[in-house]
């Protein structure tokens, strides 16, 4: 029998309201490098996994794809209460783990280590972590798992596959990438390109220029993202965030530009590459995370150390 959550409230933090605050979980290896750690549990089993991290609890985890998120999301809260101090309406970040709670003590010293202020930590001895989602009304899941995050998906989470890398923390004000077909946009005009042609896409997006395009997986996410950008003047903003599409701007940008202001979304910069490698401008842009729905836009990610997240 499938063992229950396991919740540990971080008590040093103070704990956010969860039907206003845009939460967002991360699991273990999502924001922590344990790539050697789960090389062990996958070669010697669970119990040999849990006396390590029980021998080492006091040794801090390096950093993981997701940490310098995670710092900037922090960042965010603190420019929102030092402006009003009353504020609901921000960040809330959990850690889920697939582990037990035996060995959660080195995850939970390594978030204090760091300064990490993450209010719950759940450990689920369980292969479906991602149940406990909607109970605690996340709204982003970032997992190194490609299962944990299609089941988030098909449970109606916005989700993301982080691969790990070394990152560098760049700058603390929040910078988010979007690729917008099949990530903030449904992939409607991907499935006319893939049976059409690039031509008939083209001719698609002409037809279909005053219609707002469906949405997609991580819509609901930036949508809150965009409510919290508002709080500020766009230049006093400790948020900035950016479209990096395939699209061609003079055939296919109108009805995405149309999309992004009926639905009331601030975005930045957009940027329409007509098919172009997306490395180059994102190592200019330097977001602490860039979502694609497309492996190759995030290997060029990678190549220039910008920490991305795929969206299957």
């Amino acid at each position: 029998m499938a063992e229950l959550e396991s919740t540990v409230i971080n008590t040093s933090v103070k704990q956010k309201d969860p039907s206003t605050a845009l939460v967002i979980a991360v699991t273990t290896r999502a924001i922590f490098n344990l790539e050697e750690e789960h090389e062990l549990y996958l070669e010697k089993g669970k119990e040999e996994y849990t006396r390590h991290q029980q021998a080492n609890q006091d040794k801090p985890l390096p950093p993981g794809t997701a940490f310098a998120f995670i710092q900037a999301v922090q960042y965010v809260n603190k420019k929102i209460l030092e402006s009003n101090p009353e504020e609901r309406d921000l960040f809330d970040i959990l850690v889920l783990s697939n582990n037990s709670p035996e060995s959660g003590a080195r995850i939970i010293n390594s978030a204090k280590h760091y300064g990490l202020e993450i209010s719950k930590f759940c450990f689920v001895s369980d292969e479906d972590s991602t149940r406990y989602l909607k109970s605690h009304g996340v709204k982003l899941f970032l997992s190194a798992d490609r299962t944990d995050v299609c089941n988030a998906l098909r449970r109606g989470v916005s989700a993301a596959l982080v691969f790990q890398q070394e990152v560098q923390a760049p700058s603390t004000r929040l910078r988010v990438a979007f690729d917008g077909d099949a990530v903030l946009f449904s992939d409607e005009t991907d499935q006319v390109f893939q049976q059409q042609g690039l031509q008939g896409a083209v001719q698609y997006e002409r037809a279909m220029e005053a219609v707002p395009i469906g949405e997609g997986p991580l819509k609901a996410f930036a949508m809150h993202l965009g409510k919290m950008r508002k709080k500020f003047g766009q230049e006093k903003s400790p948020i900035r965030t950016y479209l990096v599409t395939a699209r061609g701007g003079r055939d296919m940008g109108i009805r995405a530009i149309k999309t992004l202001r009926e639905w009331g979304l601030p975005i930045d910069e957009a940027f329409f590459m007509d098919g172009a490698p997306k490395g180059p401008i994102l190592a200019q842009i330097q977001p602490h995370i860039f979502f694609d729905d497309g492996l190759h836009n995030i290997q060029g990610a990678q190549s220039v150390g910008v920490p991305s997240a795929w969206v299957p």
